[in-house]
């Protein structure tokens, strides 16, 4: 018996930077670059940059949740972001690059409060943890040059992560 697809939706600043963890994870389907939590039905890349709409940046994500949990997600969305800046994600500022665990269910709701008080309970940042866990809103796809930005554009990609990002995760996250 097949099990059905589910979904998640998270955004973590720039979603060019939030594809390819995911991307590259077993049990993904598909990964989708977008703006989800504003006003403005279909907004373009370029209204959401404005920060007028009230959208931010996130992937929605396809999985199977009979390779991969939930909860799993949830523990690599961590490791992909700064969860105590809600002004938006290293280089990247601004309410459209706030961190937003996005759910679509009562359980998902439960997962993600548990880990994140899980993760503050640990005492790995200085700092509170920020990210809020917000009930799914529409999702609108951003234009095709943004889709699976990693794979269109490396040299771009090598340059988004050096901006703060990827020291983070190697301080917060990669063992020594």
């Amino acid at each position: 018996m097949m099990s059905e697809i589910e979904t998640a939706t998270f955004a973590g600043g720039c979603f060019w930077c939030m594809v390819r963890p995911f991307d590259t994870f077993p049990g993904i389907q598909k990964v989708l670059s977008g703006y989800t939590g504003g006003t403005v039905a279909n907004p373009t890349y370029e209204q959401v940059k404005s920060q007028t709409t009230g959208h931010t940046e996130a992937v929605k994500i396809w999985f199977d949740p009979s390779v991969v949990s939930y909860r799993q997600l949830v523990e690599l969305y961590w490791q992909q972001t700064d969860p105590t800046d809600d002004a938006g994600q290293f280089q990247d500022r601004g309410s459209n690059y706030r961190p937003v665990i996005f759910v679509n269910s009562a359980e998902q709701a439960q997962i993600a409060r548990d880990s994140r008080d899980a993760l503050q309970q640990r005492e790995q940042f200085d700092k509170p943890i920020v990210t809020q866990i917000q009930v799914v809103q529409p999702f609108y796809p951003a234009e095709e040059r943004h889709q699976q930005f990693y794979k269109k554009n490396p040299e771009r990609m090598a340059q988004e992560e050096a901006g703060g990002r990827e020291a983070f995760i190697k301080q917060h996250w990669q063992e020594d």
